[in-house]
């Protein structure tokens, strides 16, 4: 990236969001120091997300939206359409926004300095979750990469995410080409941690947070605390889900340094899995007793 403002495509996903969008996209569009454009592809939804996010692009020439119909399911299957029908060739860089955050002013530019200052070719932070009471908590992700963490976990949340754009037109391939499997992998910013670390790739993981991660009862992830966050991923244990997707990301990527099927594998190579050591602990139960 030279001195001059960088230029980002800004990939948006929108599904049921009318309550929210309107208050990301004006945080998006009050960044600082970098000129952008926004790429909305709206789910089908039942609130008139799309109609209404037509009519603000028609007064803000920053924003286009993608045509409309089709059933996603997921933010994962809607970032990947983005990804593979955007053309962000010419931008010096991506960046994934989901419908119902906030932006603070300088995320895009802090992003931009570091991956340009200290050549990192992807950028990721922690998040400030928040509630409609007033409520806060911040998310730490900014834990020591490790050997083989980009297997089992993302780098955090996905809207935290600025990509250097060669790399990402790598990945634009590699879906595009293995589409029937690709679209099998629910996280997407799982799956493009585990593709740039993978092929050697600079990652930073920002211990500042610049984004406000909204919580709310449409969350499709979220923050994942909890008792209900922890029964259902019990029950995605339980349906062989996780491993399933471990294998696919694995087998996408076409990275055999760790045999992922292999639970004596996992045991063996625990501490070199997940950044939390909580999560390592985790990690080593369901492996050890055969969730995994």
């Amino acid at each position: 990236m030279s001195n001059k403002p960088a230029n980002i495509a800004v990939l948006l996903t929108a599904y049921n969001g009318r309550e929210f969008i309107e208050e990301q996209l004006q945080s998006i569009l009050q960044q600082q120091g970098v000129n952008l454009h926004i790429f909305i592809s709206v789910d089908l939804s039942t609130d008139n997300s799309y109609q209404w996010c037509c009519d603000f692009a028609a007064k803000h020439p920053q924003i286009s939206v993608l045509s409309y119909g089709q059933k996603f399911g997921g933010a994962a299957a809607n970032f990947y359409r983005l990804i593979k029908e955007v053309d962000f060739s010419a931008y010096d860089a991506v960046a994934l926004s989901d419908h119902d955050d906030i932006w603070l002013e300088d995320k895009l530019l802090s992003a931009c300095t570091k991956l340009a200052d200290d050549n990192y070719d992807a950028y990721s932070g922690n998040v400030m979750a928040f509630w409609d009471n007033g409520r806060q908590h911040l998310i730490n992700k900014a834990l020591p990469q490790l050997k083989y963490d980009y297997l089992f976990e993302a780098a955090g949340p996905g809207c935290t995410y600025v990509l250097r754009t060669e790399p990402m037109l790598l990945f634009k391939q590699l879906i595009s080409s293995e589409w029937p499997q690709a679209k099998q992998v629910g996280l997407h910013d799982w799956f493009i941690y585990a593709f740039f670390r993978s092929h050697g790739l600079r990652w930073f993981i920002d211990p500042e947070y610049k984004l406000l991660y909204r919580q709310h009862s449409e969350n499709q992830v979220g923050i994942n605390k909890g008792w209900q966050a922890n029964l259902k991923r019990l029950d995605l244990l339980h349906k062989g889900w996780i491993k399933q997707q471990v294998i696919n990301i694995a087998d996408l990527i076409a990275d055999h340094s760790l045999n992922v099927h292999s639970r004596l594998t996992i045991l063996k190579n625990i501490s070199q899995l997940r950044r939390r050591f909580r999560d390592r602990c985790i990690l080593f139960f369901i492996a050890l007793t055969g969730l995994y």
